[in-house]
């Protein structure tokens, strides 16, 4: 399971399609250019492998009989943004404060259904609300509408003309019409990245097919409409692939006496000399952590089994800690208490809005001014640290970012 962090996150990415009704559709396209040489034939013979695998003709009647291949789809995977972001960046970008604000609105509009996940899969509703957070901005359908393409025209493009990974593209082609098949969703409605991944949690087709749940009970599953489905799948992902730990957190900032390793309990630990950070006790002096330092100098952690089952969703330490650290946030919690050397707070909603709009005004666009960093805003902003000769120019906006445009204006 896994934002657009790095090329190998992209495989389950991109964002939610919005459910606004039948107007709101966004239906393949059907005046596109001619396809280019060989897609006629490869679509010929890839129909009698769709078919050898059980796909009904009516299915690809529907989805594939007068399909183009989106060929923009070659352009994104070669312009796939790289930011060499620091750790405190990596956080500050991810527990903003729009992703703080509208995790507690999530939290209010979602009560029941996230108490009814703890109770069945024990998962708190911290770590979900962060996950749905980080990979589609808690299901805003205005992610959709400016992001999300087809995705039967682009895996069509990547199981014909994708040198490297073929039989993926081709297999996961077969589990979207599988998808079709079984009633669970139309080829109009399957709108994603444009690798595929599609709704609230970030589903490629071979996940909606093997890992998702009938969660809301309507007989079909979808990573679409209500978070339902999605959020339940997630928790019973966390659970089964994850070894998710019901009762336990996933860890505390702490401070040590020392560099200090190991897997022990939080009792052995405290006995060592570790506290926690906020001078707290450990509510389960039984339960065992393993300590971590990111980066000399900055927070310290202990970490139990639940940091490592968030880990199983997107194999970055870095990714779990921001999850685990957005969920406290959105639960309450205040931001890590020890700072990351040369770290900068992270700015404010109002203040990234007020980035984003002397961005537009001088010319960098940043595909909205919503107080969402995603990678337009970076994008513009590295071009501006470019021309403005601020180095590094890595695309993180910051105080000194902020500051350099209110010196313009």
């Amino acid at each position: 399971m896994k934002q657009a962090d790095s090329s190998a996150n992209h495989s389950r990415r991109a964002l939610l399609r919005s459910t606004l009704g039948a107007a709101a559709l966004i239906t393949f396209p059907t005046q596109l250019l001619a396809a280019p040489p060989g897609f006629d034939e490869w679509r010929e013979g890839f129909r009698a492998r769709a078919m050898a695998k059980g796909i009904s003709a009516a299915t690809w009647q529907r989805a594939m009989a007068r399909v183009e291949p989106d060929m923009s789809v070659f352009k994104q995977m070669r312009n796939q943004p790289e930011f060499h972001e620091q750790v405190w960046q990596y956080i500050n970008r991810r527990v903003s404060d729009w992703r703080i604000i509208n995790g507690k609105i999530a939290l209010k509009n979602n009560e029941a259904l996230l108490a009814r996940i703890e109770r069945d899969f024990g998962v708190e509703r911290g770590t979900l609300l962060a996950l749905w957070g980080v990979e589609s901005a808690y299901g805003d359908p205005l992610v959709q509408q400016n992001h999300m393409t087809p995705v039967f025209p682009s895996l069509a493009a990547l199981a014909w003309n994708e040198p490297r990974r073929k039989a993926y593209w081709e297999t996961e082609l077969i589990n979207a019409l599988r998808i079709v098949d079984k009633g669970w969703s139309t080829p109009e409605q399957m709108q994603g990245s444009w690798a595929g991944a599609m709704g609230h949690s970030q589903w490629m087709p071979e996940v909606w097919l093997n890992v998702g749940i009938d969660y809301d009970g309507d007989g079909k599953v979808s990573p679409f409409g209500k978070p339902d489905d999605a959020l339940g799948s997630t928790a019973k992902y966390l659970v089964n692939r994850g070894k998710w730990r019901r009762g336990e957190h996933w860890g505390y900032e702490v401070r040590a006496p020392g560099d200090m390793s190991g897997n022990r309990t939080y009792a052995a630990w405290a006995s060592a000399g570790v506290t926690r950070a906020d001078g707290q006790p450990f509510p389960q002096p039984n339960a065992s952590a393993q300590m971590w330092t990111p980066v000399a100098g900055g927070p310290t952690f202990l970490l139990g089994p639940n940091f490592y089952s968030v880990k199983s969703y997107n194999p970055s330490m870095n990714y779990a800690l921001a999850i685990c650290h957005l969920g406290d946030r959105c639960l309450g919690a205040p931001p890590f208490i020890q700072p990351f050397p040369g770290s900068e707070r992270a700015l404010t909603l109002a203040e990234v809005q007020e980035m984003q709009t002397r961005l537009t005004k001088a010319g960098f666009d940043t595909g909205g001014t919503d107080g969402r960093v995603g990678n337009d805003t970076m994008k513009a902003i590295k071009d501006f640290q470019q021309r403005a000769g601020i180095t590094p120019a890595d695309g993180y906006g910051g105080l000194k970012v902020l500051a350099k445009l209110r010196q313009g204006s």
